[in-house]
């Protein structure tokens, strides 16, 4: 296998364990450098083993049926991995302070959908950083934490 070709089955280990609908927090130590870098437009940026898999304990008990997929093939060249993803989950967990622009109450019951794009950088079969864009307007609006005017 070429090196892209391990980079994309790292990534998609990584899509399937991290960001998928069951969580195993013991991939971050397998695939996560020990200082990777996770910076979504959404959330402050996370940074090293402790704290991300802080930030996803924190998003799973407030979204308790979070989950991300997939939505095209993995494209790599180099160190370089880019995914398409869709994903969401309801709010029924206790209340949720991480997105940069405000809170949620406990238990909202409010649901985002929504999509983006994730670039990863790997070094010798570890993550680096995760660094995505995601349509955080539209789960922002989905959460009643702003309108569209």
């Amino acid at each position: 296998m070429s090196k892209e070709d391990d980079n994309k089955a790292i990534v998609g280990r990584w899509f399937t364990e991290f960001w998928g609908e069951i969580y195993d927090p013991a991939v971050v130590d397998d695939l996560a450098a020990p200082n990777m870098l996770l910076h979504y437009s959404l959330h402050e940026p996370r940074r090293g083993h402790a704290d991300i898999k802080a930030f996803m304990a924190d998003f799973r008990a407030a979204f308790p049926n979070l989950a991300f997929a997939g939505a095209a093939d993995l494209i790599a060249e180099g160190d370089y991995v880019v995914g398409r993803w869709i994903g969401g989950g309801t709010h029924h967990g206790p209340a949720f302070s991480d997105f940069l622009i405000g809170s949620l109450p406990a238990a909202t019951g409010r649901t985002m959908r929504f999509t983006g794009t994730t670039v990863l950088r790997l070094e010798n079969g570890k993550i680096m950083e995760e660094v995505g864009l995601d349509d955080g307007v539209t789960a922002l609006q989905q959460l009643g934490l702003i309108r569209a005017v």
